[in-house]
């Protein structure tokens, strides 16, 4: 197996163990200790983590015991294999030595709140907190089944492997899966140990959100950076991707919105109701409204589309979804976009076929001439009215471009719009498990148990009958406290 790309180690190295030609090397992982160049550590799938401090502390001389190994934004412990930290092949891990003081103090206690939780960045899925707009809060009062809080849990094995889904520009060139990652803020290294997970898009998105400690040695940062990086190949440290928080896996099985089938990934619409539509069904869209020129260009998103559903104020704010497009059509999609941002800003476009170059003429002024001078227009001259050769007088014929569009339509089936709601089905469960606290209107859950119910609310803990919906009284509790 060759290593290609991997910078020298910033350690001697001893040779490694020779293998028979017909037998493969053990998978590698990268380290980097304490923040250097980094190199290939070779180590069994089913290798624990006291294995891989065994192997840094050989090669660096250090003692294994003083090394911490941090990956994703968690410490990763002796006693857990790398295979259950999806720790794939050429992954990049920090090995550091530990630090003192408060920073180590409070490291710990970090820590002692993550230990035991599945909230891996490598597992964590944000399309279960995309909740309806009236349930908001919803994902910190909810309880799982067994009694932790929502996300907490480990997820189940049919959940799919890959949450995230990104454009990598290269050298895919296309929407790929992704995968999460995280460093501090101050030195950009991934030695930083979160205090907690990430629950929502916005964590991920938004700066400032979420703390940790850095562990690199001269370094306090306390903030946390987020990033996505392609899943489908070794990347560097610094080859990220763009983010597409619409696209994820279709988890609660919706079909979509125009050919009713159960596919995945799905776009889930940025809408009230959450629309769900899978990306060849996108794509169509997209080049439908497209051929229309029916985008839209706001100013501060972009040239972009709403819900397929025609759902009002709901444009999809990052772009790059559009390079579902292929790259022929997103080349259309740029132009499209440039001249109808010039024609916002009151520009016209050079009427003459093959030319098409936009002008900023003074206002009011009908004379416009392509000017050949920059080497891009064509020299014609034309009136800005009618885009015929200027004239004097009235204008007597009208351009084909302003007599509108033929449009072909993107029409959706609106009991089809129905079943592809993304919260249809979380609707239906938070419906039958879930009640209104009557103090306070926080939904809670029963999931199992009496009806006795305590509103897990910190300001207001008011005890109140599930059936009844009313203050706990003795009447609820003799008649009807197990059903």
């Amino acid at each position: 197996m060759v290593l290609a790309g991997f910078p020298s180690p910033s350690c001697p190295l001893s040779p490694l163990s020779s293998h028979t030609s017909h037998m493969p090397p053990p998978p590698a992982v990268f380290v980097k200790f304490n923040s250097s160049d980094g190199f290939p550590v070779e180590l069994a799938e089913s290798a624990r983590v006291v294995q891989l401090k065994e192997a840094v502390g050989q090669e660096c001389g250090v003692l294994p015991q003083q090394l911490r190994v941090i990956f994703a934004g968690r410490e990763l412990h002796n006693d857990c294999t790398l295979q259950s930290y999806d720790l794939p092949e050429q992954s990049t891990v920090h090995v550091v030595l530990p630090t003192s003081g408060p920073a180590r103090r409070r490291e710990v206690f970090l820590q002692s709140q993550l230990r035991g939780t599945a909230d891996s960045l490598t597992r964590l899925d944000l399309s279960e907190a995309r909740l309806p707009t009236a349930c908001t809060g919803l994902a910190s009062i909810l309880r799982t089944e067994n009694g932790g809080e929502a996300g907490s849990a480990p997820f189940p094995e049919s959940r799919p492997h890959c949450s995230f889904y990104v454009f990598c520009k290269s050298p895919c060139g296309a929407i790929r899966p992704g995968k999460l990652r995280v460093r501090c803020r101050t030195c950009l290294q991934g030695t930083l140990t979160l205090s907690r997970g990430p629950s929502c898009w916005d964590d991920v998105l938004l700066p400032n959100r979420i703390h940790g400690v850095c562990q690199s040695q001269d370094c306090d940062g306390r903030m946390a950076e987020f990033y996505l990086k392609c899943a489908t190949h070794p990347t560097a440290a610094d080859d990220t991707s763009v983010a597409l928080d619409l696209i994820t896996p279709n988890v609660r099985g919706i079909p979509c919105i125009a050919c009713t089938d159960i596919l995945s990934p799905v776009l889930v619409s940025p809408c009230p109701d959450r629309h769900v539509i899978c990306l060849d069904c996108f794509r169509i869209y997209c080049v439908t409204r497209l051929n229309e020129r029916q985008f839209v260009h706001h100013p501060e998103v972009g040239y972009s589309l709403p819900c397929p559903a025609g759902c009002p104020d709901c444009l999809i704010k990052e772009v790059h979804h559009f390079r579902v497009l292929g790259e022929e059509q997103y080349e259309r999609y740029q132009l499209y976009a440039t001249e109808e941002c010039l024609l916002q800003m009151g520009g016209v476009l050079c009427p003459t076929p093959g030319c098409g170059a936009g002008l900023l003429p003074e206002e009011g002024q009908r004379r416009v001439q392509c000017d050949p001078g920059r080497e891009l227009g064509c020299g014609f001259v034309f009136c800005r009215e009618c885009k015929d050769s200027f004239h004097e007088g009235e204008c007597q014929t009208r351009h084909p471009a302003e007599a509108g569009v033929a449009l072909q339509g993107y029409i959706v089936d609106e009991d089809a719009a129905q079943r592809a709601r993304w919260e249809q089905a979380s609707q239906k469960t938070i419906g039958e498990t879930t009640r209104p606290c009557p103090r306070c209107r926080v939904p809670v859950e029963k999931s199992g148990g009496c009806m006795h119910m305590v509103c897990p609310q910190a300001q207001c803990k008011f005890e109140w009958c599930w059936l009844c919906q009313v203050e706990w009284n003795r009447d609820c509790m003799g008649s009807h406290w197990f059903g």
